[in-house]
């Protein structure tokens, strides 16, 4: 059984028992998002540094003390998390930083984090007996829930909005999926996600309606905290969209530090698109959000009503961390740099965050002596195009040795 003490309301303070709510606070409705809190001195009891260190579960169950987990039976059987956490030293030297890890979480078996609070989503709709699951999406969370419960039998009718990148589409084919290509943004698509919840009853999974969704996300920083034994970077650099990730960072650290694991916890720094970024104005301005219209290549960030928002931007400013805007140009950099100097292939949205590392270093935000994680949440074969955009042209020859000298010599 899961040791959730309560959920308690963002705006109107009302607290809940789980079995009292299914998504957000009754009184305030959509915007009433819930957080998740835990009975730490009953997860004391059994876990702890030395039941991990004994723990051969080598995914993102290996904390289930801290997960809202009801009946582990119907835990799915994809492997998810323990994703690889690189000390990178070709890009740390070539920054000329003391230190710096990617967190690469496109190795998950969609090839993006979103497999983590999907992961959640299949359990809670199979432990409330529910048959089919939705969600809107860009396209990660769409392809993650839509195999998470291909996985275990479940259906699942996905919304998307029409210019999602084609790779995301195929797999949502591929996994069976129901796709609804909406005529509209993806906050469009969120907006008819919902009414179709609630009109056909389907279990969502969207993130900032569903309050579980934040507590898969904090997996990854779990398993940063481990594997860096413990030890607690200066600054954690995300990619922000709806805000739910950096939340669940946040969320992660604090959850560890009520349990004695950490003695303090890092800067968040949120990064986003300059053509979408609500939340980096907010957390830089007056903490008010404002909606925009998106316009960027980073489809998975594309997100002009951030629904995580006071979450978001609450944590951020309560880290001492700060938000920061690169361009389409810097975030394509970015992919074909992590890939040439370290082998990591990364979506735009996942090189968005290294993106605002390199940024925050030349405007002095960040100090190469400070020990930070960078993560990076999908793969770069989630959008093909934007990959061919980054890495340049192929070199088209004759099928012969002199073609090859000629062109070798230029």
């Amino acid at each position: 059984m899961s040791h959730i003490k309560k959920l308690k309301c963002l705006l109107c303070g009302k607290e809940y028992k789980a079995e009292e709510v299914r998504y957000n606070c009754p009184k305030c409705g959509d915007e009433g998002i819930l957080e998740i809190f835990y009975d730490y001195s009953k997860i004391k009891t059994d876990f702890n540094r030395e039941t991990l260190k004994k723990n051969q579960e080598f995914s993102m169950w290996r904390y289930l003390p801290l997960l809202p987990v009801d009946d582990p039976t119907q835990i799915g059987p994809l492997k998810v998390g323990w994703s690889p956490l690189y000390e990178v030293q070709n890009i740390r030297k070539n920054l000329g930083m003391a230190s710096l890890w990617i967190k690469d979480d496109g190795r998950n078996p969609t090839a993006s984090l979103k497999d983590r609070p999907s992961a959640i989503a299949v359990v809670k709709a199979r432990e409330l007996k529910e048959k089919i699951v939705t969600c809107a999406s860009t396209g990660n969370a769409a392809s993650s829930l839509a195999g998470a419960a291909a996985s275990v039998g479940l259906k699942s009718y996905i919304f998307v909005p029409q210019t999602a990148p084609s790779a995301k589409i195929a797999q949502l084919l591929v996994f069976g999926s129901t796709v609804f290509a909406v005529r509209g943004s993806y906050d469009e698509a969120f907006d008819l996600s919902i009414k179709a919840t609630r009109e056909f009853g389907w279990y969502n999974r969207n993130t900032a309606f569903n309050p579980y969704m934040v507590e898969g996300k904090k997996t990854v920083a779990l398993e940063i905290i481990e594997q860096m034994n413990f030890e607690v970077p200066d600054y954690i650099f995300v990619s922000v969209g709806d805000g739910c990730i950096i939340s669940g960072v946040a969320k992660a650290y604090k959850d560890m530090s009520s349990l004695g694991f950490i003695d303090r916890l890092p800067k968040l720094v949120a990064v986003q698109a300059e053509g979408c970024r609500p939340i980096v104005e907010a957390i830089n301005g007056n903490g008010t959000v404002k909606f925009v219209e998106p316009s960027t290549i980073a489809d998975s960030i594309a997100v002009g009503i951030p629904r995580n928002r006071l979450m978001a931007v609450r944590d951020v400013r309560e880290s001492g961390g700060f938000g920061v805007a690169v361009s389409d140009k810097e975030i394509l950099v970015a992919i074909k740099y992590l890939g040439t100097e370290q082998g990591i292939f990364a979506e735009p949205a996942g090189s968005t965050a290294f993106a605002g590392l390199v940024k925050a270093l030349k405007e002095g935000k960040v100090s190469k002596k400070d020990k930070i994680v960078v993560l990076v949440t999908g793969n770069g074969l989630k959008d093909v195009e934007s990959a061919k955009k980054a890495g340049g042209e192929v070199l088209v020859i004759d099928p012969d040795l002199k073609a090859l000298k000629e062109i070798m010599n230029h």
